[in-house]
């Protein structure tokens, strides 16, 4: 399997490192907004072909499916771009940052049957697998998540400290990672509601959001998010449920009194990102449906719409 990755930050390093885990996997050529360290990246993980022009790694023999982990705002584009030059894609949360784009995307898909896969990672976290494996067994029944999604980000930076190229979004980027996993872990979202606080005046965003969700099956979903938070960064999930709580923190998971529980055998890895990574190589190995499709997460982005209208 040859696999392109499209997107030299600090996001497409975390795939880097997963995908050197995976068997029978190649990583032929990266693809970067500046040459020179899209090449210093290159040389770092052995990559052979290293360029800032996107089409022309479209055109490329060796390369069966790409990776895009490059800005918010051209993902439906590129996820396109791919699909017709007949290459699979999974790209990074979010799909999209608007309906019709996403909409647009699940549209290519059907259209060329290609493996197209979203990077809603929580799915793929050894934490949040254990919490959905006991759903799935019938041992434990969700009544309440309760979520904070904090960051400090007054400037625009990456989670590397670098300057980014472009701005992050509270609603369409992170909040979707909760949106996902509540419908994901406790089924449809019947309702849905969200506040925003001031928008900053040079970035031009909320820079803190509460959203409100419910389940069709009568389970809630607190989210709290924000870019002003001076402490702890990420994304930090409690369990409430009928016969334990949890607190989930990336691959970690604990009880509701911050006992340890062990998850290192849930899944081959205790790297959410290799996971994913994994399960899209798998699909495209078995000609078979991702978890985290564009299809299974096309209700996620059907909410954020709903919630920005809200907001607008």
């Amino acid at each position: 399997m040859k696999i392109a990755l499209v997107g030299g930050g600090a996001f497409g390093e975390k795939h880097l490192d997963g995908l050197k885990n995976i068997n029978g996997v190649e990583v032929t050529a990266l693809v970067g907004r500046r040459l020179e360290p899209t090449r210093a990246m290159a040389d770092k993980y052995g990559i052979g072909y290293a360029s800032t022009d996107y089409e022309d790694m479209l055109s490329r023999d060796d390369v069966d499916a790409v990776i895009l982990c490059t800005p918010t705002q051209m993902h439906t584009d590129q996820s396109i771009q791919a699909m017709d030059a007949g290459k699979h894609v999974e790209v990074e949360i979010p799909l999209a940052d608007s309906w019709a784009d996403a909409e647009a995307v699940m549209a290519k898909q059907k259209e060329t049957g290609l493996v197209c896969m979203v990077g809603h990672t929580r799915r793929f976290n050894p934490s949040h697998q254990y919490v959905h494996n006991r759903i799935v067994a019938s041992e434990f029944n969700i009544q309440q998540m309760d979520v904070q999604t904090y960051f400090f980000r007054r400037q625009n930076m990456n989670a590397k400290g670098e300057p980014r190229s472009w701005t992050d979004h509270l609603l369409w980027h992170h909040a979707a990672h909760t949106v996902d996993l509540f419908a994901y872990q406790a089924g449809p979202i019947a309702q849905a509601n969200a506040l925003q606080g001031p928008i900053h005046p040079d970035l031009g965003i909320a820079m803190d959001m509460s959203i409100q969700l419910k389940s069709e099956n009568g389970a809630i979903c607190t989210l709290s998010l924000s870019f002003n938070n001076d402490g702890p960064l990420g994304t930090f999930f409690r369990y409430i449920g009928d016969s334990a709580t949890y607190i989930a923190r990336y691959d970690d998971l604990v009880n509701g009194r911050e006992v340890a529980i062990d998850v290192s055998d849930v899944d081959v890895s205790m790297n959410g990102i290799e996971l994913q990574d994994r399960e899209f190589i798998a699909a495209i190995r078995d000609g078979r449906e991702p978890n985290s499709s564009v299809a299974q997460v096309l209700p996620c982005y059907k909410v954020l719409h709903d919630l920005e209208r809200q907001l607008s």
